[in-house]
């Protein structure tokens, strides 16, 4: 497993990490895109927060309090710099995947949930019942939205690229505002870009 030191920039195509612990320190920084200001936070085994508009590091409390309870969280642009460079990278339209480690605290059920989001090609999307198939569980539906609301890592792990059923944009953190711009976002950016 590859983890995360402090200067460290290189990295892996994206993979989940494998450890169980509760890490020993986090690391955060701030980022501007398009008018938006997000967050990302990192523990040495990998990214485990990245926020929506609108959204703060605080807004986590309860799940920081289950995941990470004694962690201090520490201010450190250069731990971060590989990853808030490829979210850059994203909203520049240069970038259409990621690599990396991402530490992902949920249950069994999310963590599916979470890996098959990150099967879904730039620009495209799927459906809710779509995600259900593809982990094996066709009728947990509404258990897949709630498994896209808990993720904690955005438009990394591409919650915004699951649909409703019929085509509709139906539920998404950030809101549906947030959700309608990235997806149009990354239609017009692979049309471009092929």
């Amino acid at each position: 497993m590859k983890t995360i030191k402090e200067g460290e920039g290189t990295l892996v195509p994206l993979e989940i990490a494998s450890h169980h612990e509760p890490p020993d320190i986090v690391y955060w920084d701030a980022l501007h895109v398009w008018s938006w200001t997000l967050y990302v936070a990192a523990t040495p085994f990998g990214v485990c927060r990245v926020t929506l508009p609108g959204e703060s590091l605080e807004d986590d409390e309860k799940w920081r309090k289950r995941f990470m309870p004694d962690a201090p969280w520490r201010h450190e642009p250069r731990v971060l710099h590989t990853f808030t460079q490829q979210i850059r990278e994203y909203f520049a339209g240069t970038r259409q995947d990621f690599s990396g480690t991402l530490d992902l605290y949920g249950t069994p059920f999310q963590r599916a949930v979470w890996k098959a989001l990150l099967t879904i090609p730039f620009g495209e999307t799927r459906s809710y019942q779509d995600i259900a198939h593809m982990i094996h569980h066709p009728k947990a539906v509404r258990a897949v939205g709630g498994a896209n609301h808990a993720n904690r890592i955005p438009i990394i792990i591409p919650c915004h690229r699951v649909i409703g059923k019929q085509g509709d944009l139906v539920g998404y953190g950030g809101g549906l505002d947030v959700k309608k711009a990235l997806l149009s976002w990354e239609q017009q950016t692979r049309q471009l870009f092929g």
